[in-house]
Formats: C-alpha cells, sequence, structure tokens
C-alpha cells in the first residue's frame, strides 16, 4: 500500500487496545477507505457487509442475511428489522474465538434507509454488547460524510461520544503519488505528476485508472473524453454519493465553479438561489469537511467576510473542459493542449494545487514550526468589485508575512520589468490596506523555478514546484 502509515498505525492501535473500539473511516468517494481497512487487516474479519446503494429496508436486511450466512450464521433467517439482524450478528460475533473480533461495515449510511430504525439497533448493538466486552473492533465505513459527521460523529442520542477513533482519510499529496506512480511503473515525469495532479486530484482510484502504455494527454482523453470513458460522468456520482439530496450541494459548487475568485455567502445565495438559513450553513460545512471547496477569510475581517472557493482539481477540470462541451472528439484534451483555454487552466489549477499543499510551501520556507495561519486577501476595485488581490497569505508569528504570488510555466519563469512592477504595487497596496506593521515578503511558487535576472533577486522567498513533492 502507497502512503497511509498514520491511518495504519491507528488501525494497529485500535486492533491491540484493551477495550472494544469504535472506529469511523471517512472520506469522499474514491479516496480508498475500503482498501485502507482491508489492506491493514490482510482482508481477515470476523464479519464484513456492506450497504446497497438506493435499496429498500428489506432489501438490506436481505443482503445482511446473506453476509450472516456466508460468514458463519449458515442458518441466519431473515431479519424482520435491524435489531433483530444487529442481534444476530451478536450471536455470530459471540461465536468466534480470534483474540479481536474485527466487524468491518462498509457504506453504512446506505443501510439507513428512510423510517428503517437503524440508527437504534446500531446502539443497541454497540451500547448493549460490543462495549460491554473487550475484544470488539467495529469499524464503520461511508462515502456519504454528511450522515457520518450528523449521525455517529455529532450523535446527540445513544452514540454520543461513543466513537473511539475517527479517521477522515485525505486525498494523496504530490508526495504519495509521486510513490503511487512509481510502484506502478508509469514513468511520469514530476512536470507530467503535477499536470496529472491538476486533473485527477489525489484520489488513487483515479490514478489507478492510468495506462502506463500511454502518455498523460492520451490517458485523459481515453478517460473523459471518448466513448465510456471511465470519469467522464464520475461528476455526477461524485456528489450523489457523498450527499442523500446532492441538488442543493451541486446548486453550491456549479456557482463557485463561475467564479475563480470564490464567492462570499451572500453571492452564493445570489447566484444559487438557495434560501439564506441553517440548511446553507449544513450545506457550506459537509463541502468543505469533503476537501471540495475551502473556506478562507480576508486577513483582517471577522469570519463573517469569508469567502468560499472551489478547490477540488477533478470538479474544476470538469467545469473547464468537461460541462457543456459539445466537441465530439475523443482526442479533444491532446488537441487542446497549449491552447488559451489551457494555459488559462493550467494557471488556476496550479493555484489550486498550491493551495492544498501549503503545508510543503511553510516547510520550504522553514516556518513549519512557526505558528501561521493562511488567509486570503483583496481590495475593492471599480464598482466596488474585487480588484487586487492574493490567493495565500502566511501570516507568521514571527512579524512576516508571506505574499504569495503562484506561476505555472513550461520552462522557468522569467520575471520581467512589468510583473515586477505588478508584484511590488501589490505588495504596496496590500501594506496600505490591511495597514499591517509586519514585514511583508513577496513570495514565488514556480512549477519548473525561476530564471536569474535582474529581478529574480527582488523575491525574497522562491518555491519550485519539486519543493510541493515533499512528505
Amino acid at each position: 500500500m502507497t502512503g497511509r502509515e498514520e491511518e495504519q498505525s491507528r488501525l494497529r492501535k485500535a486492533y491491540e487496545s484493551e477495550h472494544s473500539e469504535f472506529v469511523v473511516v471517512y472520506g469522499r468517494r474514491r479516496v480508498g477507505k475500503t482498501f485502507l481497512v482491508r489492506e491493514s487487516f490482510n482482508y481477515k474479519f470476523t464479519f464484513q457487509h456492506t450497504g446497497l446503494a438506493g435499496k429498500s429496508t428489506r432489501q438490506q436486511l436481505h443482503s445482511f442475511q446473506l453476509s450472516l450466512r456466508s460468514q458463519g450464521f449458515g442458518r441466519a433467517p431473515l431479519p424482520a428489522n435491524w435489531l433483530e439482524a444487529f442481534d444476530m450478528l451478536a450471536g455470530l460475533v459471540s461465536l468466534s474465538r480470534a483474540k479481536k473480533k474485527v466487524v468491518f461495515i462498509d457504506e453504512m449510511p446506505w443501510m439507513d434507509a428512510p423510517k428503517s430504525s437503524f440508527l437504534p439497533a446500531l446502539e443497541q448493538f454497540w451500547n448493549g454488547f460490543a462495549s460491554a466486552r473487550k475484544d470488539v473492533l467495529l469499524i464503520v465505513c461511508g462515502s456519504a460524510t454528511s450522515w457520518i459527521t450528523r449521525k455517529l460523529l455529532r450523535n446527540r442520542q445513544g452514540l454520543h461520544n461513543r466513537v473511539t477513533c475517527r479517521i477522515h482519510l485525505q486525498p494523496f499529496t504530490l508526495h504519495e503519488c509521486e510513490c503511487y506512480a512509481r510502484l506502478q511503473r508509469l514513468g511520469m515525469s514530476r512536470r507530467q505528476l503535477m499536470e496529472g495532479y491538476m486533473v485527477l486530484g489525489g484520489i488513487p482510484y483515479y490514478w489507478s485508472l492510468l495506462d502506463r502504455e500511454k502518455s498523460l494527454a492520451l490517458n485523459i482523453d481515453r478517460l473523459f473524453f471518448s466513448r465510456g470513458g471511465e470519469l467522464r460522468g464520475e461528476y455526477a456520482e461524485l456528489y450523489a454519493s457523498l450527499f442523500h439530496h446532492p441538488e442543493k450541494y451541486l446548486a453550491v459548487i456549479e456557482a463557485l465553479g463561475r467564479r475563480k475568485a470564490g464567492l462570499s455567502r451572500a453571492e452564493i445565495v445570489r447566484e444559487s438561489g438557495l434560501p439564506e438559513n441553517g440548511k446553507l450553513t449544513e450545506v457550506l460545512d459537509d463541502l468543505e469537511s469533503c476537501g471540495f471547496i475551502r473556506k478562507y477569510g480576508h486577513i483582517g475581517m471577522k469570519a463573517k467576510n469569508a469567502l468560499f472557493q472551489l478547490t477540488d482539481c477533478y470538479t474544476l477540470f470538469y467545469f473547464q473542459f468537461i460541462d457543456g462541451n459539445t466537441v465530439n472528439d475523443e482526442h479533444f484534451w491532446s488537441k487542446s493542449i497549449d491552447t488559451g483555454a489551457y494555459n488559462s487552466w493550467c494557471g488556476l489549477a496550479f493555484e489550486r494545487v498550491c493551495l492544498l499543499h501549503s503545508r510543503q510551501i511553510k516547510t520550504r520556507l522553514g516556518v513549519a514550526g512557526v505558528i501561521s495561519s493562511e488567509y486570503a486577501w483583496w481590495a475593492a476595485g471599480e464598482d466596488g468589485k474585487r480588484g487586487a488581490q492574493a490567493d495565500l497569505l502566511i501570516d507568521r508569528s514571527d512579524g512576516v508575512i508571506n505574499l504569495c504570488e503562484m506561476k505555472f510555466t513550461k520552462t522557468p519563469y522569467k520575471i520581467s520589468a512589468a510583473d515586477d512592477a505588478a508584484m511590488r504595487n501589490r505588495q504596496a497596496c496590500f501594506v496600505e490596506d490591511t495597514r499591517t506593521r509586519k514585514a511583508v515578503h513577496l513570495t514565488l511558487v514556480s512549477a519548473q523555478g525561476v530564471e536569474r535576472n535582474a529581478y529574480s533577486d527582488e523575491v525574497q522567498a522562491i518555491i519550485v514546484g519539486d519543493d510541493l513533492f515533499t512528505e
């Protein structure tokens, strides 16, 4: 298995615990939750079951019955309800002679059909049976992050504070993607890995679809633009798998997809047509928890003035090149390289990659151990619209603010006189607008480094693409 050392260690500790443990593994679709659990326990469980998508309670119970029968309860009858189903599971667990009885229930949110009384039965199984023993390891998994969060992690009833370990599985970093590509012998340079990340993000399943015998461009053509491409219809499935009622989430995502710099809450209401109420807060919290958007504040302003920005690489690629694309060409991507639309997307996508690797940027700056906060900044332009802005500010406790500029080029970036003037103007505007007394360091993050010239030494810190590949 590539990476996931910390997550595997936490699962091992739960297994070796002297008490029963209730573990929740959650994260977005295709991020590798099921693979992590199965690999960590070598595919050996006292009981394993996977919920069925979009099925009735009766169908879910029948599937549970089949799992019981196939794993030791040979004459298990069809449970009349979930209380009976979990009682049968308790009986099966009691018969096991294993030192630790590992029960793995995958896609649990799908099992909670309307009016199924699933949660009270789960409460009874854990509170009345498993927690009264010392040898049960219950692992619950699911992509529907909103269900996991509300029903298990923030439960205010019988399961309140019952979860003993929560693992929010994150997408791979560039470093982990590089390790995976090396393991799969994809033969990709770091520049190709960077571009692959700009399209696929750090989703392991997406990377597993790459064919080592094809170039990255041909792989993208095959996955996204060929007839029946495996990722062509992923957009609708992605959000439907995560949220029971995806319409509200899609409305927010589509509104954010139209605005590079992000939207305020009021602007989201206006652009999406959703009402301004607590439900919108839930939608935004869920999307942020899943890693699709980021909430970031304007330095010096209150949190209520925050912006929300789309950061999911796959979704950004979808809006740029797939949504509304009427060109029926299976080689669309190969033919798009070096076009204006391609170059514009590269700049935006690289900025998102940098935002997702702010920890690596701080490490390269040598301030990983310094307390810092990340912000954005924008100054009002004409008609009250946002004018000058910076997507990433690192406000450090040592009296320095890094004002970051991100550039994606195929060759080392050459700072021109106009570029130098623009950066210095932005720096001056920032100081004037925020009235900061801290030192403001111009920080350039360039995918291919910077060509030395009369202006390159005027930048206080330069981060290169290789720096983003550190652990």
